[in-house]
C-alpha cells in the first residue's frame, strides 16, 4: 500500500510541470477529495446524532487524559523530526533544529487541512529548492520510511490477532523482502549516481525512529480506548494501530478523516474493539490533535516560520524555472 502513498507523492511533486489537461486532473482530485472528506463528516455527525450517548461519554473523558495524549502528540512530532533527520543523513544532507522543526510544522498544517496528504511533497519541493536535495533522491528515501512504516502496520495486525507462530513467519518474509528490496532496488544502476547513503547503521536508525513512532501511537490509541472502554486488551489495541497506520496510505481526505474511521469499522474482526468505543475514541483523538496543530500554529507564529524557511522567494524561484 505504500506504493500507492509514493504515487500520490510523485504526482503531486510534478504538478507544476502539467499540462492544461492534467491541471483539470489536479482539480478532479481535489473536489472528489472534498467530496469524501464531506461525506465522511455526514457520516459521522449522524452516526453521533443517533448516538448522543457517546457524545455524554465523550464529555467524561478525564483531563488527566487529553493532557497526557496531547503530550504523547508532541513526542510523536519529535519522532517525526528524528525521521526527517534520519532520511536526510542517507541522502548526505542535514538540516537544523529549527529548520526541521518549521518545516515538520508546515507539513503537519498541509496534511491536516488539505486534501492528498501533500505535506510530503511540499517537502520535496522545499528540500529540492533550498538544498539541492534531488527529488530521485527524496522519493527513494520516502519509500524507504513508508515500506517500514507499512511492515510495522502489517507486523503489528498480525502480534495482536494472530498465533505468535505466524507473527514470527510474517516478520521473516518481511525482512528478507525488505532486505531484498534495498539491496536490488536502492543498488540498482538507476541509483549508482544518487547520493544515497545506504548504509546499514543509518538505514536501521530509520527504521527504528518509525518503530518509535508506532509504539507512541500504540500508547495513544491505548489511552484514547481506556478512557472510553478500560476492558480492551493491549492485544486488541496493537492490532487497532497496525490498520490505523495502514489507513493513512488511502488517506485522500484532510487528515485521512473518516478513512481511518472507515478502516478500523470494517477491520472489528480482526481487533474486536465495537464501532461506539472506534467512534469516541477518534473523536478524542481529532480533538485533541486540533490542539496539538494549535500549539504548532503558534510556535510557527512566534518563529517567524515564513520568514525563516523563505518559502516565498523559493515559491518564486520555482515559478521562474517553470
Amino acid at each position: 500500500m505504500y506504493y500507492l502513498q509514493l504515487s500520490w507523492i510523485y504526482l503531486s511533486l510534478t504538478l507544476r510541470s502539467m499540462t492544461v489537461d492534467k491541471f483539470n486532473k489536479k482539480k478532479l482530485r481535489f473536489f472528489i477529495s472534498i467530496f469524501v472528506t464531506l461525506v465522511a463528516l455526514y457520516v459521522g455527525v449522524r452516526y453521533l446524532a443517533k448516538h448522543r450517548y457517546l457524545l455524554t461519554q465523550l464529555s467524561h473523558t478525564p483531563p488527566k487524559t487529553i493532557l497526557t495524549v496531547l503530550g504523547l502528540y508532541i513526542l510523536v512530532f519529535g519522532v517525526l523530526l528524528l525521521i526527517l533527520f534520519c532520511s536526510l543523513r542517507i541522502c548526505d544532507k542535514q538540516l537544523k533544529l529549527q529548520e526541521n522543526v518549521l518545516l515538520n510544522a508546515y507539513s503537519l498544517f498541509i496534511n491536516f487541512f488539505i486534501p492528498g496528504q501533500g505535506g510530503p511533497a511540499f517537502r520535496g519541493l522545499y528540500l529540492k529548492k533550498r538544498h539541492r536535495l534531488k527529488l530521485r533522491d527524496y522519493i527513494a528515501v520516502t519509500l524507504l520510511y513508508y515500506m517500514f512504516y507499512g511492515i510495522i502496520g502489517v507486523f503489528f495486525i498480525f502480534l495482536g490477532a494472530r498465533p505468535g507462530w505466524q507473527t514470527i513467519i510474517v516478520s521473516t518474509v518481511m525482512a528478507i523482502i525488505s532486505i531484498v528490496i534495498i539491496r536490488t532496488y536502492f543498488g540498482s544502476q538507476r541509483f549508482n549516481k544518487s547520493t544515497l547513503s545506504l548504509r546499514w547503521a543509518k538505514v536501521s536508525l530509520l527504521l527504528l525512529a518509525t518503530l518509535l513512532q508506532a509504539i507512541i501511537q500504540t500508547t495513544i490509541y491505548y489511552l484514547e480506548l481506556h478512557s472510553v472502554n478500560n476492558h480492551v486488551a493491549i492485544h486488541q489495541i496493537i492490532t487497532y494501530t497496525g490498520v490505523a497506520n495502514l489507513a493513512l496510505f488511502v488517506g485522500l481526505t484532510p487528515g485521512a478523516i473518516g478513512i481511518r474511521e472507515s478502516f478500523l469499522v470494517l477491520s472489528e474482526h480482526l481487533h474486536h474493539i465495537s464501532s461506539a468505543n472506534i467512534v469516541v475514541a477518534n473523536v478524542i483523538d481529532r480533538s485533541v490533535y486540533l490542539l496539538l496543530l494549535l500549539i504548532v500554529f503558534i510556535l510557527m507564529i512566534g518563529l517567524h516560520a515564513k520568514d525563516k524557511l523563505l518559502i516565498k522567494s523559493s515559491e518564486s524561484t520555482a515559478d521562474n524555472q517553470d
